[in-house]
């Protein structure tokens, strides 16, 4: 099936004491980028979450966005540094003695020094919030395929849509091929008549027909277009990721198309080559966005 790789989930658990909220969203890649921003006590579940997010997630650059509020996530503590409050004392009191400062020493010339007293912090190890936050991530990721599976829809009408836009060209091409060479065949009596003024050379005009049906002979070319739109159609059933397939059938199928183009003597043709590149080139651009 055609999954797009855009889209965007949502997932939030609450507990007791904890809110979990996990946003997540995808845009194109070619290949599989996981980029999981979340406090860092939880670090050490990177690989875990993401092992769950290929679950649902075959490629594409994904964002994943982890907050958590409620109680003991963090604790803090005051940390006195007793010696260096003693040594700072005892400079105070020396300074003082030495210059007969009058001022007395107060409480705030301790408090309002950072090297004294520091504020740590300490993260808790919380084993239920690991849970409340792969929950999170499993029912975002949900959301996000969904939604990226929803807008493969719409690529698949849009596929079908260019398919048969193409396939239209395909056999107009097909049927006027043969005309080609007969016309070739004429205009070549033609202006061999202008020239010579009397019956052309029968067997001369056949071998310069059988070279220049030779060189313009598309049949390779449109054989293998026609099995290139056979395997491109069965691809977009294929339950597994297809993007990087249908984008390499899609260069194959344009390098048919070239080839006609170069052959090509006709006007017909080169218009209908034209047709067929614009509407391989729509598709290259919507095949870049599925998985």
């Amino acid at each position: 099936m055609v999954v797009s790789m855009t889209g965007f989930g949502r997932g939030k658990i609450e507990s007791k004491q904890h809110i979990v909220t996990v946003e997540m969203k995808s845009v194109n890649h070619r290949f599989s980028e996981y980029f999981i921003r979340m406090p860092k006590q939880l670090m050490k579940i990177e690989d875990k979450l993401k092992k769950k997010l290929t679950e649902y997630i075959k490629r594409g650059k994904v964002d994943v966005f982890v907050t958590i509020s409620g109680e003991g996530l963090i604790h803090r503590n005051l940390h006195i540094d007793w010696n260096l409050v003693e040594d700072y004392y005892q400079l105070v009191t020396q300074l003082k003695s030495k210059y007969s400062f009058e001022e007395e020493i107060s409480l705030q010339e301790f408090l309002t020094r950072p090297e004294l007293i520091t504020l740590e912090e300490m993260e808790d190890e919380n084993n239920e919030i690991e849970i409340l936050v792969l929950e999170a991530v499993v029912i975002a990721a949900k959301q996000l395929k969904h939604m990226r599976e929803s807008e493969g829809t719409e690529l698949l009408k849009d596929f079908q849509f260019q398919l048969e836009q193409f396939e239209a060209a395909l056999t107009k091409l097909t049927s006027h091929a043969p005309t080609v060479v007969e016309q070739y065949r004429d205009r070549l009596v033609k202006r061999m008549k202008e020239l010579v003024d009397v019956t052309a050379d029968e067997s001369r005009i056949l071998t310069e027909v059988a070279i220049f049906a030779d060189k313009s002979d598309i049949t390779e070319e449109l054989t293998r277009l026609n099995s290139h739109l056979v395997q491109f159609h069965h691809t977009l059933q294929s339950a597994e990721p297809i993007g990087r397939k249908l984008d390499f059938m899609i260069q194959e199928m344009n390098r048919e198309v070239n080839t006609i183009g170069s052959k090509a003597n006709d006007s017909s043709i080169s218009t209908l080559v034209v047709e067929l590149k614009t509407i391989l080139e729509k598709l290259r651009e919507q095949i870049q966005n599925v998985e």
